[in-house]
């Protein structure tokens, strides 16, 4: 299993990346900006169910890679830490244009959640996501990689549902000021390509 230091890092870069809005963020605000704080937080759930199915297929499918080859399972580090820099570069290049108006709709609970399910285990991007970050902190040597993927995937969806609630607390509070600002999501970008970039250079370091 990770040690606890390993854990302290992790939950460090898993919080520095939830603030990068993706997909499942933008669903999530859009629902409390048009709907409030509640339909948010139900969305929330609903996405974090989602992240159940990803990381369960992660866990079992980076064992059988490692089960499969060690140096298979080290490739797929280093691809992680350049899936990381193409996501960093890819914010810091999008222009504001790109973005998408905020859907106003009202939908009920049970779709609320629904949709928020589907909009994670749908979403080809974030199964990636979890089989390139989640290895970095795996270590062969301290046990079964499974079990390993599995308590790091829980962490994540734990700190996930509060950065995402979060979100959602907020953006149902700003409500008027998020509608259209191109500037804020322009902003949001940035940032967000800074933590990705980051993230990569050090983990890079880390296994100089």
């Amino acid at each position: 299993m990770p040690d606890i230091s390993t854990l302290v890092v992790f939950c460090a870069a898993t919080l520095a990346l939830l603030i990068v809005p993706g997909p499942a963020v933008l669903y999530i605000v859009t629902r409390s900006v048009s709907q409030g704080s509640s339909a948010g937080l139900i969305s929330v759930l609903g996405v974090h169910v989602g992240s159940v199915v990803h990381v369960a297929a992660a866990a079992l499918g980076i064992s059988a890679l490692l089960a499969a080859s060690a140096t298979a399972f080290t490739i797929v580090k280093y691809v992680g830490v350049a899936y990381l820099v193409w996501l960093g570069v890819r914010k810091l290049m999008r222009r504001s244009a790109e973005e998408h108006a905020v859907e106003l709709r009202v939908h009920s609970k049970r779709r609320l959640f629904w949709e928020g399910v589907l909009v994670n285990v749908l979403n080809p991007k974030t199964a990636v996501f979890f089989v390139a970050f989640l290895p970095q902190f795996a270590d062969p040597g301290a046990g079964p990689i499974g079990p390993q993927i599995l308590v790091l995937g829980l962490l994540w969806i734990a700190l996930g549902m509060i950065s995402d609630g979060t979100y959602a607390m907020l953006s149902s509070a700003l409500a008027g000021r998020l509608r259209g600002s191109a500037r804020a999501r322009r902003r949001l970008d940035v940032g967000s390509g800074v933590v990705y970039l980051g993230l990569a250079a050090w983990l890079t370091t880390e296994k100089a």
